[in-house]
């Protein structure tokens, strides 16, 4: 390594941020909030931040992200940084359009002014339809090399991938896997192919991979590496991304993809049975800690400017173990103590490795209560909801067991060699260790994270909502009471044996009351 290179090395990440501009995709996402948000909070001296935002449900861009930066989120960023706005250039656009669809105009702003583009802009619904999935996750990507390569001073493009773009292998390093088709073969074929012939097509191009996300997401990472030959690329994958660990809010989350949904739906008292393995890994990672790391590796990506496209695999599972298992104690736990307003039952998740139990308990401790609850609300006059968010939970249940039921060895290589090549200051300001994530901790600011950020309750009214879920523990201990009895009786009455044995502990319950007149008194 050079003299000079090694003096560069030594730069802080907010030094070298200093003066620069970003572009950002995806910021109005889960992960590019957060990305946004630590960039200009740790790297206040960074110049602009240019966003592609296309417009949505009667909202410009600009309206857009005057809500996101108006956010919760952002309340510690608006009172340190008074000139936030002006920072952050919301640029038109649309990653499914040629050229981005920004007009030529913003084109040539961003390719005079940016300097590191971080891709995060995907379709992360796991059963999106592969046509929509390879022109958003593929196409997409393309069409990001396309305009890095006219970026004058182009210094490091990230691409946002995840760890389980490979999931069809046990261990997955960090490495670029060639798909099994080239991709401009899948994009061409997306093109001229019927909706009809692409559905009958999607499970034998996606093969072993449990959704067409995983699928695209490993085709745009091959895509990547070909075609942006000659660019300092970098390809960071974060696991199951969930709240954030510490900053700016712990527990922080505002939407119910992945996990986030489960533990709403948990926490509400609607779900209770899925298929998992509590002995394999549930490898999450904050979405603080996941930011982190995207942003040490465009530090990096930049200063080394390394010749291959490297890829970091940020993941938890081989450093700081957290099982399927553990979680499900940690949110019955944490439910208990801390439980929803207005939940349907007491919270009660369990995870079980057998399909045949999963589907008769999905039956009898769902379905049976779903539909008892909406034959109440139908005698009331109420309109029934529970059956069908049963039918909702049960497909989205579905979408996630694939991973609650695996386990995999992701290497983690590089991002040791990542946090080896930091600073103190900067592995404190931008901490990416899993190590440092204390689960039980994490747990309970998630599980609160998902009350107040997601379902918006209000975290002062904790004291009736316990009140609440200690009344509703007393209702179903008696229904459970009542249910036996009924089924006692039934069975009794309709099996012959049992109704004998039950008629023989009668007699043997009557001869004891005459034979001891003083356990007969005491009763």
């Amino acid at each position: 390594m050079s003299e000079k290179c090694s003096k560069r090395q030594r730069i802080s990440i907010p030094e070298f941020y200093r003066h620069k501009s970003v572009f950002i995709t995806g910021v109005t996402g889960f992960l590019g909030k957060v990305l946004l948000e630590k960039l200009l909070r740790s790297c206040p001296e960074i110049k602009r931040c240019y966003v592609l935002i296309r417009p949505k449900k009667g909202q410009s861009p600009q309206e857009r992200i005057a809500g996101v930066l108006n956010s919760k989120l952002y309340d510690k960023l608006r009172s340190s940084l008074p000139d936030l706005k002006e920072r952050v250039v919301p640029v038109c656009g649309d990653i499914l359009e040629p050229r981005l669809g920004m007009s030529e105009e913003d084109e040539q702003m961003v390719i005079k002014n940016a300097n590191i583009v971080f891709h995060s802009a995907a379709t992360v619904k796991f059963d999106e339809e592969l046509k929509l999935s390879v022109q958003m996750n593929v196409l997409g990507v393309r069409r990001i090399v396309e305009l890095a390569k006219k970026i004058r001073n182009l210094e490091a493009l990230v691409h946002i991938s995840t760890a389980y773009a490979n999931c069809d292998k046990d261990s997955v390093k960090e490495v670029v896997y060639d798909p099994p088709l080239h991709p401009s073969k899948i994009i061409d074929a997306m093109e001229w192919m019927d909706k009809d012939a692409i559905q009958v097509l999607t499970s034998k191009l996606i093969g072993s991979r449990p959704n067409t996300y995983t699928y695209t997401k490993a085709m745009a990472e091959f895509l990547l590496k070909e075609e942006s030959a000659g660019l300092p690329t970098a390809i960071l994958r974060p696991s199951i991304v969930g709240a954030a660990w510490e900053e700016p809010l712990p527990g922080w989350v505002d939407n119910l993809n992945g996990p986030t949904g489960l533990l709403a739906a948990i926490g509400k008292g609607l779900l209770f049975i899925m298929h998992g393995n509590i002995y394999c890994t549930a490898d999450m990672i904050p979405v603080d800690t996941a930011t982190n790391a995207i942003i040490v590796v465009a530090w990096y990506t930049a200063i080394e400017r390394p010749k291959d496209v490297l890829v970091y695999n940020c993941t938890s599972g081989q450093i700081n173990r957290l099982t399927w298992g553990a979680m499900e104690s940690s949110l019955r736990e944490n439910f208990i103590v801390n439980p929803c307003h207005d939940m349907a039952r007491v919270p009660n998740p369990r995870f079980t490795p057998s399909m045949f139990w999963r589907d008769t308990m999905w039956f009898l401790d769902q379905m049976v209560p779903a539909y008892i609850m909406d034959f109440y609300l139908w005698v009331t006059g109420k309109k029934p909801i529970f059956v069908k968010i049963q039918d909702r939970l049960s497909k989205a249940v579905t979408t996630l067991e694939f991973f609650t039921s695996n386990e995999w060895h992701f290497h983690n290589d590089n991002i040791f060699m990542l946090l080896g090549k930091m600073s103190e200051a900067d592995k404190h300001t931008f901490c990416f260790d899993p190590r440092s994530i204390d689960w039980k901790k994490y747990m309970i600011n998630y599980c609160l994270g998902v009350k107040q950020f997601v379902l918006k309750e209000d975290i002062a009214e904790l004291p009736r909502a316990r009140i609440a879920l200690q009344r509703l523990q007393r209702i179903q201990s008696l229904l459970k009471v009542v249910a036996a009895v009924l089924v006692w009786r039934l069975l009794v009455k309709r099996v012959p044996v049992l109704h004998s044995l039950w008629n023989l502990l009668l007699s043997w319950v009557q001869f004891l009351f005459m034979k001891v007149p003083r356990l007969a008194r005491s009763s």
